[in-house]
C-alpha cells in the first residue's frame, strides 16, 4: 500500500509539472505570436512566416520565357556578355533522385532563364524563390559587371563568408540546381536541424551570440528552411533601416528576401 502510494505520489507530480510546462510554453508562444503581429505591422515583416509555403514550393511560378524576360527587364542597361541576363553556361544531366522527382537535362550554352526554371521544376522549388535568393546572395540579378567570385557563389550555397566554396557546388549552374536540392534536402531532413514549423525557435540576430535573438513561432516548413539556410532574424534596427543599414547587430539575409521578394512579385505571406 505504501508503494502504491508513493507511485500514485510520483504520477501526480508529473502530471502537475507536465501540465505547468504546456501552460509554460502556451504563454510563451502567445508571447512570440504578439511580438510577431507587432513586428507585421510596424515593418511588414513576420520573422515566424517569412514566405508561405504554397509560393516557395510553385514550381510553376513562372516559365523559362518568363525568367528571361524577368532578367531583361530588372537590367535593362546592361549590354555586357557577362550580364547575367546575355550570359550563358554548360550544364550537366542531373538524374531524378529522391530529393529532386524530375530529371535536369544537361546542355551547352543554356541561359540563366532556363537553368533557373528547369532547377525549380526538377526539384520542386519557386522560380521567383530562386530569382530572390540571386539577388539577396550576390545582386546577380543587378549587377551591371558581375565579378568571378558572385557567379561561383551566386546562391550562397556552401560558401561561407570567411571561407572558400565548397568546390562540388561553385559557380552558376552547380549554385542554382544545388540550392534547389538543398531546399528539399532540407524538408526530408528537418530533424537534423534547429528550426523547425510549428514550435517556438531560438533564432539569433547576428552570427555573434552577444547580440542575443528572440523566441520565434515558426509558422510553416518555407520559413524553418530559410533559417536553415540563412540561421538569423534582423533586429530592430535592421528592421528599421528599411533597405540600409541597422548597427553592429544587425543581419540582413532574412530581411532582403522579404524585401526583394515583396518589391518584385507582391506580398511573399499570401
Amino acid at each position: 500500500m505504501i508503494c502504491i502510494g508513493i507511485v500514485a505520489v510520483i504520477c501526480a507530480m508529473a502530471l502537475v509539472m507536465g501540465l505547468t510546462r504546456l501552460i509554460q510554453w502556451h504563454v510563451e508562444v502567445t508571447e512570440a505570436q504578439r511580438r510577431q503581429e507587432q513586428l507585421t505591422r510596424q515593418y511588414d515583416f513576420n520573422p515566424g512566416q517569412i514566405i508561405s509555403d504554397a509560393q516557395f514550393f510553385n514550381a510553376d511560378a513562372m516559365n523559362a520565357a518568363e525568367v528571361q524576360a524577368f532578367l531583361d527587364k530588372q537590367n535593362p542597361s546592361c549590354t555586357a556578355a557577362n550580364c547575367l541576363k546575355n550570359k550563358t553556361f554548360d550544364t550537366t544531366t542531373m538524374p531524378v533522385s529522391n530529393l529532386c522527382p524530375g530529371e535536369y537535362k544537361g546542355a551547352k550554352a543554356e541561359r540563366a532563364g532556363d537553368i533557373i526554371t528547369k532547377s525549380a521544376r526538377a526539384c520542386g522549388i519557386s522560380e521567383k524563390v530562386l530569382l530572390t535568393i540571386l539577388q539577396k546572395e550576390q545582386h546577380l540579378v543587378s549587377a551591371t559587371n558581375p565579378s568571378d567570385f558572385q557567379y561561383k557563389s551566386a546562391m550562397g550555397l556552401s560558401c561561407p563568408d570567411d571561407a572558400d566554396c565548397d568546390p562540388q557546388y561553385a559557380g552558376f549552374f552547380r549554385q542554382v540546381y544545388g540550392s534547389a536540392r538543398r531546399f528539399k534536402y532540407y524538408q526530408a531532413h528537418e530533424g537534423q536541424y534547429g528550426y523547425h514549423a510549428g514550435t517556438l525557435n531560438y533564432v539569433q540576430y547576428h552570427p555573434n551570440k552577444g547580440c542575443g535573438g528572440s523566441q520565434v513561432y515558426i509558422v510553416n516548413q518555407a520559413t524553418a528552411m530559410l533559417y536553415i539556410y540563412t540561421p538569423y532574424q534582423p533586429n530592430t534596427a535592421a528592421l528599421k533601416a528599411g533597405g540600409g543599414e541597422g548597427d553592429a547587430c544587425s543581419s540582413y539575409g532574412n530581411r532582403n528576401f522579404a524585401l526583394i521578394y515583396n518589391g518584385w512579385f507582391g506580398d511573399p505571406r499570401r
